[in-house]
């Protein structure tokens, strides 16, 4: 079998395919569990990745000679094996093309990334073939084994267990005065705006670029949404499809309305909150690369290095800072989970023995451990 990752262009958007160059129902179904990942307003980005973890895990069965539908008639310990294999194989860069005899051998976490990709897509055979039943390393089915003297165990929850040990990663975090330094160094009103808002909001840099002026913005009560759209001219994408608003401070509000009174004859010819202000695409919406490019030059200039993701950082820690509940920071930041937020946050040795303290000060006694030692 031979796999190939394709661009596909259709108007601005790019989307990316696995094609089988043979013709086989079952192996057709990358292509088409592709398009289902569209269908469900999955980012281009996400498709993207998830193409080429599933054209990685094709190249490894190819080498293998491998059919997909062979890996389910592996036992549990096989199974568990081959995509052990598969982890290990990603880590010493075997999955990709090698120039002058190096290898760009990928950290475990991108490798446990790439893997879960291939298990949601053998989920998706699962519902489209299901004759094949499922795999025994996610099954959740118990499962009886007899050991040599004769006895019977029930063995349960047969997820997979065995990825690769990552090593701890939280993200930094912007400082105030690192990001006092950077507005002062902006050298106009839209950047400036984009990451007051970006700090105030906590918005992914992709949401806020889709926010629309007339549409978009609550002006009585300085709400700025987050309205999901495929259609965005710049291709920004609310993540997850998420609809959600933010309040930004009076000050930040005011600066707002001196930007879009500034720029007003550019801004009335389009709807985009931020738009290039300068240049052959003057007017035009702004770019996720273009704000890259901006916060390059800014470190240059003032040798502070900042990013979108980083901003997100510190809304988080602000907020936990004035006290705001968890969940609250969660629902803000557009997180599933709570262990993502939690990864965002800066917990400190002191916070949490304070935090301890305050606890059992209130709930001593709930496990009566004192009147153990009667």
């Amino acid at each position: 079998m031979i796999y190939k990752v394709e661009t596909i262009k259709d108007g601005t958007e790019k989307y990316f395919f696995i094609r089988n160059l043979e013709t086989m129902s079952i192996e057709e179904l990358p292509s088409k569990y592709l398009m289902h990942k569209i269908k469900c307003k999955r980012s281009p980005n996400t498709v993207k990745r998830t193409a080429f973890s599933i054209c990685y895990y094709m190249k490894y069965m190819a080498e293998k000679e491998m059919e997909l539908t062979e890996v389910y008639q592996l036992d549990y310990e096989k199974q568990t094996e081959h995509f052990v294999e598969f982890l290990y194989w990603l880590k010493a860069g075997n999955h990709t093309e090698q120039t002058a005899g190096e290898k760009k051998c990928p950290n475990e976490g991108t490798c446990n990334a790439y893997l879960k990709d291939v298990f949601r897509f053998y989920l998706f055979i699962e519902t489209e073939y299901e004759q094949y039943g499922s795999l025994k390393t996610l099954s959740y089915n118990q499962i009886i084994a007899v050991n040599q003297v004769g006895v019977k165990k029930v063995l349960r929850n047969h997820s997979f267990k065995a990825y690769l040990k990552e090593e701890e990663h939280r993200g930094r975090t912007a400082k105030e005065n690192q990001i006092i330094t950077i507005l002062q160094a902006c050298t106009n009103r839209r950047d400036q705006l984009l990451l007051l808002m970006l700090a105030e909001t906590g918005y992914r840099i992709g949401e806020l670029l889709g926010v629309k002026y007339v549409k978009d913005i609550d002006y009585r009560n300085h709400m700025i949404r987050v309205c999901f759209r495929e259609d965005n001219e710049n291709e920004a994408r609310a993540k997850n499809a998420e609809y959600r608003s933010a309040k930004i401070s009076n000050d930040t509000f005011e600066f707002l309305m001196d930007y879009l009174a500034k720029y007003r004859k550019i801004l009335q010819h389009q709807d985009y909150l931020f738009v290039n202000i300068m240049g052959e695409n003057i007017g035009k919406p702004l770019r996720v690369d273009s704000v890259y490019d901006m916060l390059d030059r800014m470190e240059k200039k003032t040798g502070v290095k900042i990013t979108p993701h980083m901003l997100r950082h510190y809304f988080a820690n602000m907020r936990k800072q004035a006290g705001w509940e968890l969940e609250m920071i969660s629902q803000a930041l557009g997180h599933k989970h709570l262990d993502t937020t939690i990864k965002y946050l800066d917990w400190l040795d002191d916070e949490l023995i304070e935090a301890s303290n305050e606890f059992y000060a209130q709930h001593t006694a709930i496990y009566g451990a004192e009147r153990l030692l009667e």
